[in-house]
């Protein structure tokens, strides 16, 4: 049992946490126009969720960067549920 623990532990670890930025313009935003938490199953194979940036600044030539993050807790729900619930959070920065 104190193997499998130990294993469980390390995996977790090394999994770490994970972020995409998408930079679109120069301009320095501090925080976010709108955040959303988006739920994958099974990994998320075959499952995309979208959201229009262009559409949440009010034109495209507003969107600064787009990011999308899997925190350390969203990896321990992956890591739990063993790849059946995949939670990321999407972010979206307006000038």
């Amino acid at each position: 049992m104190k193997k499998l623990m130990i294993a469980v532990l390390t995996s977790m670890v090394l999994s770490g946490c994970a972020q995409q930025t998408f930079k679109l313009n120069d301009d320095i935003v501090k925080s976010p126009a709108h955040v959303t938490k988006q739920t994958f199953f099974v990994q998320g194979i075959g499952q995309s969720q979208v959201i229009d940036a262009a559409l949440v600044c009010g034109g495209a030539d507003k969107v600064v960067r787009t990011e999308v993050q899997e925190s350390g807790m969203d990896v321990f729900l992956r890591v739990v549920t063993l790849g059946i619930y995949t939670p990321r959070e999407a972010r979206v920065y307006c000038s």
